[in-house]
């Protein structure tokens, strides 16, 4: 015969008056990396790669760059023309011929809009770190495209209001004997035009590297977490029940001294 009391526990066991405790749900670890978050979560800034909204910011920025450096090739041109020397030709009603054939004019125009286009260089990266700090590939690719069509722009200005391009008809306006300017024109194209993107990129590189934003260092934490450095192995509590490698020491005769005691 079953006892009083088990008999009375199993009647209030299968009464339905006594429900077993649910299992809890599996609550994820916080501190999981690869936990994903939950809804409606807002990434941290700075921890994330720029959203679209920045991307397209950054991408009008080296377009409207590249749009305000093309036209300042207009000034470029203009100063060129300015400042280049001329090329003198003088006619015989039946030929051009150079007034000085040992100058150097036609090296001097090269020179002349090389070192305007270095300056321009100069000044343009200048101006864009200065009002965009943070730079970014759409920022210097607009800086080296803008430097380029500037350059292409200023050469065509150059040529189109420069001495005109069809010398014997200019010849027999000017008249036999007299001296005319030879059209301006460039010989080392690659190097005239290549000169601005080139010194734009330089500059603005290195005032990035010597005066640009740093992102802050890490903060690196001993392994283990906080006060594990000062833990050594088989290091624990002075109460002798310390959690290292050996067994803690204990009492006499305690399964913790060394052994377990022996039967009297």
């Amino acid at each position: 015969m079953p006892r009083s009391g088990a008999a009375a526990a199993g009647a209030a066991w299968h009464d339905g008056t006594v429900n077993a405790p649910s299992t809890p749900p599996h609550q994820p670890d916080p501190h999981d990396p690869w936990q994903a978050p939950p809804s409606g979560a807002r990434p941290v800034a700075g921890l994330l790669p720029p959203d679209a909204a920045e991307r397209r910011a950054e991408l009008v920025q080296g377009a409207v760059t590249a749009l305000l450096l093309t036209c300042a090739g207009l000034v470029l041109g203009l100063l060129w023309l300015w400042l280049a020397p001329r090329v003198p030709l003088v006619s015989d009603d039946t030929a051009v011929f150079l007034k000085d054939s040992e100058g150097e004019q036609a090296i001097g125009a090269d020179g002349t809009f090389v070192l305007l286009a270095l300056a321009f260089g100069l000044v343009s990266a200048v101006a864009v770190f200065l009002l965009r700090r943070r730079g970014g590939v759409p920022l210097v690719a607009g800086l080296a495209l803008g430097g380029v069509l500037g350059s292409l722009l200023a050469w065509g200005v150059g040529t189109w209001f420069g001495p005109t391009s069809d010398v014997v008809a200019h010849a027999r306006e000017a008249g036999k004997g007299v001296t005319f300017d030879a059209p301006l024109e460039l010989h080392a194209v690659g190097a005239a035009v290549l000169a601005w993107p080139v010194a734009a990129m330089i500059v603005h590189l290195a005032l990035t590297g010597l005066f640009g934003p740093r992102d802050p260092e890490p903060e690196w934490e001993p392994f283990g977490g906080p006060g594990s450095a000062s833990a050594g192995p088989g290091s624990g509590p002075a109460d002798g029940t310390g959690t290292g490698d050996g067994p803690a020491a204990g009492p006499a005769g305690s399964p913790g001294a060394g052994g377990w005691p022996e039967r009297p």
